[in-house]
């Protein structure tokens, strides 16, 4: 998701697989994973020239913020050094702090590729005072005037967070970046997942009760405020190709 601000310049919400992702996988992405996920290699797709396909330049991008960090969620980071990378300090800490909950499949999922260039990664501290639409413990990124706020939800690492932005009309935008991978998930009684995608949850979250109430919260945020809040996930195709209307 790329915003657009008066005030921070170009805001991305995670980057997806990077230029040096799409050329040479494998190598930067390990080989197990690419041969489970199968990642396309179209770099006209990567965030880099889709932000150059928007008229912008790469360093147009000021502020890159992540829900989590994942490798696929990641690998546009060294598109955009000059970036400034905000991330919930639940997860900053699972890769920073040797002590930390998860701290090594955590730092083993944020790729060495991905960091190898010493990105700004600047922790974003929760307020337990503050809440988003009943969601408690939401955190706002210092040196941002846009309306933005990482919204907690746990379960699929360690401290994966939702983004939410306004979306210039009075709504909300809020995307949930893996909390689910299949839009039945939150739309229909009783939850409907979906085989495959399943598979991607089952083999990545790192707490499933923490996941499952983080389903049913945002399942709840879109029933008692749809008219307010669009809710939006990283992986589901049909949710994507519905809101790109």
């Amino acid at each position: 998701m790329l915003i657009e601000t008066d005030s921070d310049g170009l805001v991305l919400v995670d980057t997806g697989l990077g230029m040096a992702d799409l050329r040479d996988p494998e190598e930067r992405l390990g080989a197990e994973w690419v041969a489970f996920a199968e990642p396309g290699r179209d770099v006209a797709v990567s965030a880099f020239q889709q932000v150059i396909g928007l008229g912008y330049a790469p360093q147009d991008v000021r502020h890159i913020v992540l829900t989590h960090l994942h490798r696929d969620h990641t690998g546009g980071l060294p598109d955009f050094p000059g970036a400034k990378v905000h991330v919930g300090d639940v997860e900053y800490r699972a890769v920073t702090d040797s002590a930390a909950p998860h701290h090594r499949e955590s730092l083993e999922r944020f790729m060495a590729a991905h960091r190898a260039h010493g990105p700004l990664l600047t922790p974003v501290s929760a307020d337990e005072r503050e809440s988003w639409f009943g969601i408690q413990g939401v955190a706002r990124p210092q040196g941002m005037e846009c309306e933005l706020v990482l919204v907690p939800l746990p379960g699929h690492s360690a401290g994966h967070s939702g983004v939410a932005v306004r979306d210039g009309v009075g709504r909300w935008l809020l995307h949930a970046g893996d909390a689910y991978m299949y839009h039945g998930e939150i739309e229909e009684t009783p939850p409907l997942s979906h085989p495959i995608l399943d598979l991607v949850q089952d083999g990545a979250q790192t707490d499933v009760e923490a996941r499952v109430n983080t389903r049913d919260r945002l399942r709840a945020l879109r029933r008692d405020h749809g008219d307010q809040v669009t809710v939006f996930s990283a992986h589901d195709p049909w949710e994507f190709a519905r809101i790109s209307d």
